[in-house]
Parts: structure tokens; sequence; C-alpha cells
């Protein structure tokens, strides 16, 4: 099941598989899964997406830092390794690849690595790969491109002060 949500990085549609959030994605959307499944049909009253929708409204809002969702993200053990560790970054905080590395007892030579992972994320948003940034601070790529990931650190930044 799916349902689309407005949002100021533009539309979002929020997956929902067996009561978990399997995915987020950006506009334009894809019309399957990439391991080639279909994405269901689309249920705007499924309670585990209208949970989510409010959620994302209230991040949105600057009301909400933390997400309470229940998420089921399709990866390797790596990439969710990865995944888990960009739950730790907190809201309006920033780390860089080689410091999420370096948590997964890595050297700074995992920092692509940690990068392809990152980019690989099938939550964005809720597991926060916006917060993940290079290591002289720039804004370095973000599968929903780099304007995305500035506004997001924006918002964050804002409610912050």
């Amino acid at each position: 099941m799916w349902t689309v949500t407005e949002s100021p990085v533009g539309p979002l549609r929020v997956v929902e598989h067996a009561g978990a959030i399997t995915a987020i994605e950006f506009s334009p959307f894809r019309d399957v899964d990439p391991d080639g499944r279909p994405r269901g049909s689309r249920d705007d009253a499924h309670p585990v997406l209208v949970e989510a929708v409010r959620q994302l409204g209230e991040y949105f809002d600057r009301a909400r830092r933390d997400f309470d969702l229940p998420l089921q993200p399709a990866g390797t053990e790596w990439q969710r390794a990865v995944w888990a560790q960009l739950l730790k970054v907190g809201y309006g905080d920033t780390a860089s690849y080689g410091e999420i590395a370096a948590r997964l007892g890595k050297s700074n030579a995992a920092s692509r690595a940690v990068g392809v992972a990152n980019g690989a994320n099938p939550i964005p948003i809720v597991i926060p790969c916006h917060r993940v940034i290079g290591a002289n601070g720039t804004l370095t790529g973000y599968a929903g491109g780099v304007d995305r990931k500035q506004t997001l650190l924006e918002l964050e930044q804002d409610a912050l002060f």
C-alpha cells in the first residue's frame, strides 16, 4: 500500500508493507520497487500510512524531531548497519561519512562504502541520510538532490533557533 503527501521538498510517496514503512520516495515516482515488484494500490486511509503522513507533517511544521514509526528498510547487512547509525545522528546535527565509518569500527577508507549505503537508503527523512555531509562540511550528493538536502538541513537548523 502507498499514499502521497505534499512537503516542502515536493510530493512524497510513502510505502507500507506488512505493517511497516518500507520506502519514502521523492517525485518523480517509480512504478515498481527497485527489485521489480509492483508497489500495490494506493490507500490513503491505511493506519500506518496515516500515521507516517501525520508525523512527516509535524516534522515539516518543526513540531517533531524524532519519528516513531515501524520501519522495514530492505538492504544488505552493511546497509542496515549504516542506516542504524544514521538514526543516531540527531535532529539539527550532521556527521561526515568518515565519522559514520568510524562509528561502525571501520577506517576512513570505508567512507565511500558509507556513501553508497547512504545513497541506497529507501526511507529518507525518517532515516536521516540528509544529515551526512562531506568531511570538509560540504553538502555532497543526495539521492533526492542536493537542493532537497539543503532544504531539509535548513528546516532543522531554523527550528533550533
